[in-house]
């Protein structure tokens, strides 16, 4: 299926993939309609290391022209018109991590209990938290299926309870997430204590770690996400830094040693099957990217597959 353009899709103004703008303050009795939503939370004052997340969901939606509607691997419309908007951002308040899930909660709420599939640009980690307070308003504790180069489980960061390498523990605690039917994979990298992942197995989490994910199928590796989800309501999100620095650069804590981009985009393509309700990209560090901004094509890229999935899921 074609789609003709009028003007380079370097021309107009700036959503994902050049889908059409309605706000989630607009977006009314019109959800129920729709298969997902792209929502940017701009939020970056709970990261440890480098910020500058706040600037990615502009970074994304620029490198997201891009993005064509026929996805040819899946052989599926991923942009179907009417299908899937961009709701834009959600008003946040810099430097209150609490407050800000508790807006994140509130926006996105109405798209969870109409069944749109909200698709968020981060933003650091720690704004997952008001991600899955939404989703579990509706669907009670979700399978969390995340990629991620950090387990996000430590008690508190600095004094702080909400960070984003805390923000797995808080969503256990108030049963956001069913850890027992979850996974991370993708780790990778020191830690600040033998008992680092011994804690976070503990409270109920499967890990794999980088080497086991590099050498493992996509295949394989969905079959065990199957398997862990066992056909709940599951949540896929994405932190950048699981990818190698060298295909992704700008993101706020680094490790080396991750995912290629291509091996990136293979695992979350396999994943077609599980039934994802949500769906989220974070980390994403555009000051820190190159001239390219290969890190902000790359998430684009990996929000459209995620968008292939939602769409295969429609199908069924």
């Amino acid at each position: 299926m074609s789609q003709d353009r009028e003007a380079p899709r370097y021309t107009g103004v700036r959503t994902f993939a050049g889908l059409p703008h309605v706000s989630l303050a607009k977006l009314g009795g019109a959800q129920g309609a729709l298969r997902a939503a792209i929502v940017g939370v701009p939020f970056d004052t709970a990261t440890s290391w480098r910020s500058g997340a706040r600037f990615a969901p502009e970074a994304v939606r620029s490198a997201s022209a891009m993005l064509r509607p026929w996805h040819a691997a899946h052989g599926v419309e991923v942009l179907g018109a009417g299908a899937v908007v961009d709701a834009g951002d959600i008003a946040i308040t810099p430097g209150n991590a609490e407050r800000s899930a508790g807006q994140i909660e509130r926006g996105l709420a109405p798209l969870c209990a109409a069944g749109t599939i909200p698709l968020v640009h981060g933003g650091d980690h720690s704004i997952a938290l008001g991600e899955l307070r939404a989703h579990a308003s509706v669907h009670g504790p979700i399978a969390l299926v995340l990629f991620d180069a950090h387990a996000d489980t430590w008690e508190d960061y600095y004094g702080e309870r909400l960070f984003h390498g805390t923000v797995l523990r808080r969503a256990i605690e108030e049963e956001l997430i069913d850890a027992g039917h979850s996974i991370v994979a993708g780790l990778r990298g020191g830690l600040y204590s033998c008992e680092d992942l011994a804690e976070a197995r503990a409270l109920g989490l499967e890990l794999v770690g980088i080497e086991q994910l590099r050498t493992a199928q996509p295949g394989a590796f969905a079959a065990r996400v199957s398997e862990r989800t066992a056909g709940r309501a599951a949540f896929l999100g994405f932190d950048i830094d699981v990818v190698d620095p060298s295909a992704a650069p700008g993101t706020g804590t680094p490790e080396v040693g991750g995912l290629l981009a291509a091996e990136a985009l293979a695992l979350v393509r396999a994943l077609a099957g599980t039934r994802f309700v949500g769906f989220d990209v974070v980390e994403v560090c555009p000051p820190y990217d190159s001239r390219g901004q290969i890190t902000a094509l790359l998430a684009a890229s990996i929000a459209y597959e995620m968008l292939a999935l939602a769409a295969l899921a429609g199908q069924h």
